[in-house]
Protein backbone atom coordinates (compact mmCIF):
# COMPACT_ATOMS: atom_id res chain seq x y z
CA UNK A 1 0.00 0.00 0.00
CA UNK A 2 2.75 2.22 0.91
CA UNK A 3 4.28 1.98 -2.21
CA UNK A 4 0.97 2.79 -4.40
CA UNK A 5 0.74 5.74 -2.44
CA UNK A 6 4.14 6.72 -2.85
CA UNK A 7 4.06 6.35 -6.74
CA UNK A 8 0.62 8.15 -7.03
CA UNK A 9 2.06 11.02 -5.61
CA UNK A 10 5.34 11.32 -7.03
CA UNK A 11 4.07 10.52 -10.34
CA UNK A 12 1.23 13.13 -9.86
CA UNK A 13 -1.97 10.62 -9.54
CA UNK A 14 -0.39 8.79 -13.25
CA UNK A 15 0.61 11.33 -14.78
CA UNK A 16 3.96 10.42 -15.00
CA UNK A 17 3.18 7.44 -16.73
CA UNK A 18 2.52 9.58 -19.65
CA UNK A 19 4.75 7.50 -22.60
CA UNK A 20 5.77 10.52 -24.06
CA UNK A 21 7.36 13.73 -22.82
CA UNK A 22 6.03 12.91 -18.76
CA UNK A 23 8.25 16.34 -17.71
CA UNK A 24 6.48 18.34 -19.90
CA UNK A 25 3.30 16.96 -18.89
CA UNK A 26 3.50 17.11 -15.48
CA UNK A 27 5.05 20.58 -16.17
CA UNK A 28 1.60 21.04 -18.07
CA UNK A 29 -0.52 19.35 -14.87
CA UNK A 30 1.21 22.39 -12.88
CA UNK A 31 -0.99 24.73 -15.26
CA UNK A 32 -3.63 23.38 -13.98
CA UNK A 33 -3.04 23.72 -10.64
CA UNK A 34 -2.25 27.23 -11.21
CA UNK A 35 -5.72 27.67 -12.54
CA UNK A 36 -6.97 26.18 -9.96
CA UNK A 37 -5.35 27.96 -7.73
CA UNK A 38 -4.31 31.42 -8.71
CA UNK A 39 -7.08 33.47 -7.22
CA UNK A 40 -6.27 32.37 -3.56
CA UNK A 41 -2.79 33.41 -2.94
CA UNK A 42 -2.70 31.44 0.29
CA UNK A 43 -3.99 28.26 -1.30
CA UNK A 44 -1.50 28.42 -3.77
CA UNK A 45 1.50 28.60 -1.79
CA UNK A 46 0.07 26.32 0.90
CA UNK A 47 0.30 23.59 -2.10
CA UNK A 48 3.42 24.52 -3.59
CA UNK A 49 4.59 23.90 -0.02
CA UNK A 50 2.79 20.52 0.45
CA UNK A 51 4.46 19.89 -2.90
CA UNK A 52 8.05 20.57 -2.04
CA UNK A 53 7.62 18.53 1.33
CA UNK A 54 6.12 16.00 -0.50
CA UNK A 55 8.45 15.17 -3.00
CA UNK A 56 12.07 15.73 -0.81
CA UNK A 57 10.25 13.37 1.67
CA UNK A 58 9.05 10.76 -0.94
CA UNK A 59 12.14 11.13 -3.78
CA UNK A 60 14.49 8.59 -1.87
CA UNK A 61 11.57 5.82 -1.40
CA UNK A 62 10.28 6.72 -5.39
CA UNK A 63 13.94 6.46 -6.56
CA UNK A 64 13.67 2.48 -5.06
CA UNK A 65 10.69 1.52 -6.06
CA UNK A 66 11.57 2.86 -9.74
CA UNK A 67 15.11 1.39 -9.44
CA UNK A 68 16.58 4.68 -10.79
CA UNK A 69 17.88 7.71 -9.65
CA UNK A 70 15.60 10.70 -10.38
CA UNK A 71 12.75 8.33 -12.39
CA UNK A 72 11.18 9.97 -15.43
CA UNK A 73 7.96 8.83 -13.92
CA UNK A 74 8.06 11.39 -11.08
CA UNK A 75 7.04 14.81 -11.61
CA UNK A 76 5.97 15.75 -8.67
CA UNK A 77 8.70 17.83 -9.17
CA UNK A 78 7.70 19.76 -12.02
CA UNK A 79 4.64 20.42 -10.31
CA UNK A 80 6.14 22.74 -8.30
CA UNK A 81 8.58 24.15 -10.39
CA UNK A 82 6.21 24.86 -12.96
CA UNK A 83 3.81 26.66 -9.51
CA UNK A 84 7.49 27.99 -8.76
CA UNK A 85 7.41 29.89 -12.20
CA UNK A 86 4.44 31.48 -12.46
CA UNK A 87 3.97 32.35 -8.25
CA UNK A 88 3.40 36.85 -7.89
CA UNK A 89 3.09 36.93 -11.55
CA UNK A 90 -0.57 38.84 -12.97
CA UNK A 91 -2.63 36.11 -14.62
CA UNK A 92 -2.82 36.48 -18.67
CA UNK A 93 -2.19 33.56 -20.97
CA UNK A 94 0.68 34.88 -22.71
CA UNK A 95 2.63 35.08 -19.36
CA UNK A 96 1.29 31.21 -18.60
CA UNK A 97 2.69 30.43 -21.91
CA UNK A 98 6.06 32.08 -21.76
CA UNK A 99 6.67 31.14 -18.34
CA UNK A 100 5.96 27.11 -19.53
CA UNK A 101 8.20 27.51 -22.04
CA UNK A 102 10.88 29.22 -19.86
CA UNK A 103 10.44 26.81 -17.62
CA UNK A 104 11.05 24.00 -19.56
CA UNK A 105 14.33 25.11 -21.34
CA UNK A 106 15.47 26.22 -18.16
CA UNK A 107 14.82 22.43 -16.41
CA UNK A 108 16.24 21.24 -19.57
CA UNK A 109 19.52 23.66 -19.69
CA UNK A 110 19.99 22.55 -15.74
CA UNK A 111 21.65 25.94 -15.51
CA UNK A 112 24.05 26.75 -12.58
CA UNK A 113 23.73 25.53 -9.72
CA UNK A 114 20.99 23.08 -11.00
CA UNK A 115 22.67 20.89 -12.63
CA UNK A 116 24.72 20.23 -9.87
CA UNK A 117 22.62 20.27 -7.03
CA UNK A 118 20.64 17.89 -9.27
CA UNK A 119 23.13 15.21 -8.22
CA UNK A 120 22.49 14.99 -4.28
CA UNK A 121 20.53 12.16 -3.08
CA UNK A 122 16.96 11.31 -3.27
CA UNK A 123 14.24 13.79 -2.92
CA UNK A 124 16.78 16.54 -2.90
CA UNK A 125 18.47 15.92 -5.93
CA UNK A 126 14.55 15.16 -7.95
CA UNK A 127 13.10 18.10 -6.52
CA UNK A 128 15.80 20.93 -6.23
CA UNK A 129 16.72 21.57 -9.94
CA UNK A 130 13.55 22.24 -10.50
CA UNK A 131 12.87 24.52 -7.74
CA UNK A 132 16.15 26.66 -9.38
CA UNK A 133 14.46 26.63 -12.86
CA UNK A 134 11.06 27.69 -11.97
CA UNK A 135 13.43 30.13 -9.31
CA UNK A 136 14.80 31.19 -12.43
CA UNK A 137 11.78 31.63 -14.65
CA UNK A 138 10.02 33.36 -12.16
CA UNK A 139 12.98 36.02 -11.95
CA UNK A 140 12.67 36.55 -15.48
CA UNK A 141 8.94 37.05 -16.13
CA UNK A 142 9.33 39.27 -13.24
CA UNK A 143 11.90 41.49 -14.69
CA UNK A 144 9.89 41.23 -17.89
CA UNK A 145 6.80 42.18 -16.54
CA UNK A 146 7.58 44.92 -14.23
CA UNK A 147 10.93 46.20 -15.97
CA UNK A 148 9.83 45.85 -20.05
CA UNK A 149 6.60 47.31 -20.14
CA UNK A 150 5.21 44.72 -21.95
CA UNK A 151 1.51 45.37 -21.76
CA UNK A 152 0.71 42.23 -23.94
CA UNK A 153 2.40 39.75 -21.26
CA UNK A 154 0.18 42.07 -18.61
CA UNK A 155 -3.11 41.54 -20.22
CA UNK A 156 -5.19 39.68 -18.34
CA UNK A 157 -7.31 36.40 -19.46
Amino acid sequence: MRNFLVKAVTTFFGVGYLPFMPGTFGSATGIILYYLLKSNLYAYLVVVLILLILGLLLGKEAENIFRRKDPPQVVIDEVAGMLISLAFLPSSVMLVVVGFLLFRILDTLKPFPAGRIQDLHGGAGIMADDIVAGLYANIILQVVFRFASLPALAGSH
